[in-house]
């Protein structure tokens, strides 16, 4: 038979580590000029995505600009853009030089409403919105990527060529 005095000397040996911890957490989260980790940014290839910060931005540093591109909208509120897959980091500085905010940007393809047509080890990209239209993604098959590239090119040209004929809009 297992005496009071037993449970009461286990009982405080594991509270031991439970208070420990406890202390350690209350400090790790109470300590002044350290911003938390943020949780990872998800953005999607060739999208944006809107990042409120709580105080005003000072310095935005970027990891890797070919990942992601940083717009400032106004102190408080940045634009980030998936340029290319892969995943970088935002650290978001203000004017005393202090972390407002640091986390991971993970850029991803968007997989709703896409069709991928694979021959062999070429693959086709296609968005189905409602109906399936070409359109070209990192790792698609080299000849596709060109030709879908040219016509896209070819219809900007023709929509920008056309707003320049047409002229500024009046305000009458």
């Amino acid at each position: 038979m297992t005496s009071f005095a037993s449970y009461r000397t286990i009982a405080r040996l594991l509270a031991l580590p439970l208070l420990a911890g406890a202390t350690m957490l209350m400090v790790a989260t109470s300590y002044p000029g350290v911003a938390g980790a943020a949780e990872d940014l998800i953005v999607n290839y060739d999208q944006s995505q809107l990042v409120r910060l709580p105080r005003p931005a000072a310095e935005i540093i970027i990891g890797n600009p070919a990942i992601a591109d940083v717009n400032v909208q106004n102190n408080n509120l940045l634009v980030v853009t998936g340029k290319t897959f892969g995943i970088t980091n935002l650290i978001i500085l203000d004017a005393q030089r202090n972390v407002i905010q640091e986390q991971r940007i993970l850029v991803k393809r968007d997989d709703v409403k896409v069709v991928n047509l694979n021959r062999g080890t070429m693959r086709q990209s296609y968005n189905c919105t409602p109906q399936c239209n070409p359109s070209i993604v990192i790792g698609d098959e080299d000849a596709y990527f060109d030709s879908v590239s040219k016509a896209s090119e070819k219809k900007i040209g023709f929509s920008e060529r056309a707003t320049d004929q047409a002229g500024p809009a009046s305000g009458n």
